[in-house]
């Protein structure tokens, strides 16, 4: 049976490079009907913190990346890395160097078969003996990284090719002990568009702050799977829909390159496809902390999101597109929104006002009647009244279609708003 594992350090936060080679063991797993291993490798206790832990888990939950097993934590098992070195002292293949344990490299040509940059060779004499167990106790990383994985058989180490150069020093111990050696796959790193890994220098790389503007766990997950991998066919993919397709032979060899763009686009097309109660549920947090909306709202709130629903990026921008949704009939306008607004004389907004009144059902095609018998009968063109009347109920000069809008806005907050400009 297949199995894999992701294992990080609790020493940041869980950034999009570590997410999306937990994305690829996952699909792995999931493809292959195998196990999915979480493992906390925390040995470096100056630098590993709880507080890391419980964030990189939660990330992992909020994107669906459920394990199978685990979490194991390294450093509830230093006993048994211990056993294992004192078993290779035994052995003479390694001996002590004060309070540490260290392991005899012995000069050899390493190949290893990976499964995305096929052969790689290695030249063992050019390496040093390597510390196995470390004067204060704990394991170096390549030791208890070989260890664990033989312990919790794992069968295929998916990880970033910023480790090939730990590949070679792995092997070695799995020849040691005698064991199995397992499959090795190496992903290409992530990448800014002006080259060098990808930092914070280019923007935010911790799924936390994805996850706090208002990404789509889900749209998160589709874009980092086309970092590298995918057939080109179809860029809108469901999780079910990845775990179908995936491939480790279909990774490419080459680096991918992070587009904020393109993320911000795939997030997009995810919100359309969400149920408007969903959409509501997710946005009304953000609007709360704006003391925009409340729960007894939320009725409310589905209609504007279904209106807004085609323009909203990611969930924060909900603030900012359906303010004038939840403010008090009197809002402070810009310059651009009064000049416009002034267009109009006050006698145009009064028979507005006085026409919008009389009707009973407040549908958009019974608003859009009266305005067009309005900019009819004063022979306007319709942008003469359309624009200003958009930036009246709204303070900007783009929106939703207008009509529908002010369906939505209700007629005693179109009317008071209304009414306003022209106290």
């Amino acid at each position: 049976m297949v199995k894999v594992r992701f294992a990080p350090s609790p020493t940041g936060c869980l950034h999009l490079g570590s997410a999306r080679t937990a994305l690829f063991n996952f699909l792995f797993a999931r493809s292959r009907g195998g196990k999915f291993v979480l493992r906390i490798e925390d040995s470096d206790r100056r630098r590993s913190h709880q507080r890391l832990v419980e964030e990189i888990l939660e990330d992992l939950r909020w994107l669906g990346l459920f394990w199978d097993e685990g979490p194991y934590f390294q450093s509830e098992r230093i006993e048994i890395y211990k056993r294992y070195a004192k078993r290779l002292l035994e052995e003479g293949k390694a001996y002590k160097q004060q309070e540490a344990i260290i392991f005899k490299v012995n000069p050899t040509r390493i190949r290893v078969k990976d499964l995305i940059h096929k052969e790689i060779e290695f030249d063992s004499s050019m390496l040093k003996d390597q510390v196995l167990i470390k004067s204060d106790g704990f394991p170096t990383y390549n030791f208890a990284c070989v260890v664990d994985d033989y312990e919790m058989g794992i069968t295929t180490v998916i990880r970033g090719d910023d480790h090939i150069s730990n590949t070679p020093k792995q092997i070695m111990l799995y020849q040691a002990f005698g064991w199995q050696i397992p499959e090795f796959a190496h992903i290409p790193l992530i990448m800014e568009p002006e080259g060098g890994r990808l930092s914070k220098r280019y923007g935010a790389t911790a799924v936390k702050e994805y996850r706090d503007k208002g990404y789509l766990p889900e749209a998160l997950l589709n874009y980092l799977v086309l970092l590298g991998w995918g057939k080109g066919e179809k860029e809108i993919l469901s999780l079910e829909e990845m775990i179908r397709r995936f491939s480790l032979y279909d990774i490419n060899r080459t680096q991918a390159v992070f587009n904020i763009d393109k993320l911000t686009w795939i997030n997009a097309q995810h919100i359309k496809q969400l149920e408007d109660e969903r959409l509501a549920r997710l946005c009304l947090p953000f609007l709360q902390r704006e003391n925009l909306a409340s729960e007894e709202d939320f009725d409310y709130l589905k209609k504007v999101v279904a209106l807004l629903k085609g323009r909203i990026k990611y969930l924060s921008q909900i603030t900012e597109l359906s303010a004038y949704f939840f403010l008090p009939a009197h809002i402070e306008y810009t310059e651009e929104s009064r000049a416009r607004i002034n267009k109009i004389g006050k006698d145009l907004w009064r028979e507005l006002i006085e026409k919008l009144e009389e009707i009973d059902n407040f549908s958009p095609d019974e608003i859009e009647r009266v305005c067009r018998q309005i900019i009819a009968s004063r022979g306007l063109k319709g942008a003469d009244l359309i624009h200003p009347l958009r930036s009246a109920l709204t303070n900007m000069s783009v929106g939703p279609g207008l009509f529908e809008l002010m369906s939505v806005l209700g007629k005693k907050k179109t009317i008071d708003r209304l009414k306003c400009i022209i106290a």
